[in-house]
């Protein structure tokens, strides 16, 4: 897969909209708990937690950023990786474009190399973890699968959008045929699922807009990953 700065992604880091583009990295154990660092004192919202990563510096790829700063951060060299959600967060001091990448494979035990404190979270903690308001939505998204084949599950239901929520405890996704249509669920919902394809660049332009992970509909997962989606789905409308 290319590293290269998708279109929808390279709009919203421009300079001229002041955003801060940073990349960071979901590392899982042998038993699938999730890597977090905590903020250390004297940096910008320290004592948060977030998932590793840093700043994209000019004229580098995104998969390159995130091997260097795993390495400087936290000692590993990471192999193979993917796009996994692009997540916009304003801050009042500033706007961050976080850019999330799935480590699928790296060399080397995680440590602490600039003094901040890990810990290995299970996915169904992450939420109570005290993690940044930008790494949030991440946890939705890593509770859910890649491929959406039913519209119901252990962990989550998809309802089609004006219909009552579930009041089963379980992340709730709303499905979608068209972007307004998303913009309006997402201030409901806690995942978006599209039921109809969208037109050229509707995709990133909409993931750019909502604040939850969203499934596309009719391509395929690298398609939607290079958009900033987090998925796709087989339900159709």
């Amino acid at each position: 897969m290319s590293a290269s700065l998708p279109p929808s992604l390279e709009a919203a880091a421009q300079p001229a909209a002041r955003v801060v583009h940073v990349v960071a990295g979901i590392l899982r154990n042998a038993t699938g708990d999730v890597l977090i660092a905590q903020r250390p004192e004297g940096k910008h919202h320290a004592g948060g937690w977030e998932f590793p990563g840093g700043k994209l510096e000019p004229g580098e790829t995104r998969l390159a950023a995130l091997a260097r700063e795993l390495h400087e951060e936290i000692g590993v060299e990471v192999d193979s990786a993917r796009p996994l959600l692009a997540v916009r967060h304003a801050y009042p001091e500033r706007t961050i474009l976080l850019d999330v990448w799935t480590v699928t494979r790296y060399r080397g035990s995680p440590h602490g190399a600039e003094g901040q404190t890990l810990r290995w979270c299970p996915v169904g903690a992450l939420a109570e973890a005290g993690l940044l308001p930008a790494d949030r939505p991440i946890t939705t998204a890593l509770r859910l699968p890649e491929r959406l084949v039913a519209a119901e599950a252990a962990d989550y239901v998809v309802r089609a959008w004006h219909t009552p929520a579930s009041r089963r405890p379980v992340l709730q996704g709303v499905s979608c045929v068209d972007a307004d249509e998303a913009v309006q669920a997402a201030a409901e919902a806690d995942f978006i699922v599209f039921a109809r394809p969208l037109a050229p660049g509707a995709l990133g332009a909409l993931c750019r807009r909502v604040p939850v992970p969203v499934f596309a509909y009719g391509i395929s997962l690298e398609e939607a990953s290079a958009d900033g989606a987090v998925g796709v789905s087989a339900i159709g409308p």
